[in-house]
């Protein structure tokens, strides 16, 4: 009856359901041990498929059924228009989903390069998965290792960020497939020692929270509304009423592309942010015009509307900020519709930086996107005290997207040892410590302020410090392994 599954089309079917299984692991469900069990099932078939064309296609559907259910939420932005855009949604699901599915292929087909094809796998994925970070911009979105989020195994990424808990997750499954119940119960050990150093990580003490008040500003401008010109005022001035409701605190943070007017043609609109403050600062998600140029922005004001501090977004999202190469489009064919320069999408900024906001400290600002990406806060200019994330999730729905990204935004806590606070325009507005811990949090898709302090952070990490490069000569040691294993028995 097992025969049956390992051929032809059953087989790539089998393999869609099992990368399907595999997203259950992801947030908001979690279901870690799902993820194993799956990526066992994938390990077990692809050992058995006999050519690299079929070990390419059962990688490419098995990668597609897990980006399939993973990003589900990537429907979401054609449902704002659904007469105009909506017919777009399928396809758009489709072509990710097997687009991505090709670093799984890319897997199949190296570890068949490898005598012990099933260790070559697990090499092979944790690699591929490292360079989904990093081709073409990166989308390091839905790694096997985010499955422990929120659990005491996520302290790992402290020592070695996203991939060494990819590569903790795809050992666990390699395990029982190896050696059956004696690789079972390696893998149970393996698992129980994640888990023991994470309970003694989280069981340390942390430095209290003190210093300045901050208010987290949540408006919850649905996002089919938020940029109707009709709408604009209210949602401003539900900005300006939780601002200044009980007395304003000592720094405002309002969440990405919050304020829908631009400084540079409405300059009265600084006045009124700061006059709902009491002159206090307040950092706020903005557009940005410079010239024929714009820019998703971060702006600090304060005392009489005056700009004190500012960040552009450096990482920009592919095709829903910019058009890749459409400047270049411009320079060589005259092309203006999809040129920054032309004002017809966003420019990035210069990259990560640090912004010194005195007495509040030294702040990592990353707006929206930008917290999935570990490298990046990895290159930070100089250590900061805690780290800032505005964002408007609105577009991704609000059953998975939001909480990925939130999930992704906490890891970067622990990988850095450094605090985290999130201001998010629907959700998740939430206060994160330096160990991925949710200290405080605003309901998902209601209208409200959070006061809070920032927590303590931490001395630097081992990821901190050293990034990728030990896992990545971890992987160097398991690929030499693999290659000189030879299997006693062959399928």
């Amino acid at each position: 009856m097992i025969d049956i599954w390992l051929v032809g089309k059953r087989r790539l079917v089998l393999a869609f359901g099992l990368g399907a299984v595999s997203a259950l692991g992801q947030a908001p469900l979690g279901f870690w041990w799902a993820t194993i069990a799956a990526f066992a099932g994938l390990i077990w078939l692809l050992d058995r498929v006999p050519d690299r064309r079929g070990a390419f296609l059962t990688g490419l559907f098995a990668g597609a059924g897990q980006f399939v259910l993973a990003l589900n939420w990537i429907i979401e932005p054609f449902l704002i228009d659904v007469a105009r855009q909506g017919w777009m949604a399928p396809f758009a699901v489709l072509l990710l989903s097997f687009g991505l599915g090709l670093f799984w292929a890319g897997a199949a087909v190296t570890a068949r390069l490898f005598p012990d094809r099933s260790l070559g796998f697990v090499v092979s994925f944790v690699a591929f998965e490292w360079l989904r970070g990093v081709v073409l911009t990166g989308f390091p979105w839905a790694m096997a290792g985010h499955v422990w989020i929120g659990t005491p195994v996520d302290q790992l990424a402290a020592l070695g960020g996203p991939s060494l808990l990819s590569l903790l997750t795809l050992l666990a499954a390699w395990l029982p497939v190896r050696w059956r119940w004696r690789g079972g119960a390696a893998s149970a050990v393996l698992l129980t020692a994640g888990l023991t150093f994470g309970l003694l990580r989280l069981a340390q003490p942390l430095p209290e929270a003190g210093g300045p008040t901050l208010r987290l500003v949540q408006p919850n401008a649905a996002q089919a509304a938020k940029w109707d010109p009709e709408r604009a005022r209210e949602f401003f001035d539900r900005l300006l009423t939780l601002t200044a409701r009980g007395g304003p605190a000592d720094l405002t943070i309002w969440p990405e592309t919050a304020v829908p007017y631009m400084l540079e043609y409405a300059p009265d609109v600084a006045g009124m942010v700061v006059a709902a403050s009491g002159g206090r600062p307040v950092a706020l998600g903005i557009q940005r015009a410079e010239g024929d140029r714009f820019f998703n922005s971060l702006r600090v004001l304060e005392g009489a509307g005056v700009e004190t501090a500012r960040y552009d977004k450096a990482h920009l999202v592919p095709f829903g900020e910019y058009i890749p190469f459409g400047d270049l489009a411009y320079r060589w064919f005259g092309l203006r519709a999809f040129a920054a320069q032309a004002g017809n999408s966003y420019s990035a900024g210069p990259g990560p930086q640090v912004l010194n906001l005195g007495r509040f400290g030294k702040v990592l600002p990353l707006i929206c996107y930008e917290a999935i990406f570990p490298r990046g806060v990895n290159a930070m200019p100089e250590r900061a005290d805690w780290m800032l994330q505005i964002t408007n999730d609105a577009w991704f729905g609000k059953l998975t997207g939001p909480f990925q990204h939130f999930a992704q935004a906490r890891l970067r806590a622990v990988e850095q040892g450094l605090p985290l606070i999130r201001v998010a325009n629907t959700g998740i507005t939430a206060v994160v410590d330096a160990r991925g811990r949710v200290v405080a949090e605003l309901p998902f898709g209601v209208m409200e302020a959070l006061d809070t302090r920032i927590p303590g952070k931490l001395p630097p990490t081992p990821y901190s410090r050293w990034g990728d490069a030990p896992v990545l000569l971890l992987l160097a040691g398991l690929a030499l392994g693999a290659m000189a294993w030879r299997r006693r028995s062959a399928h």
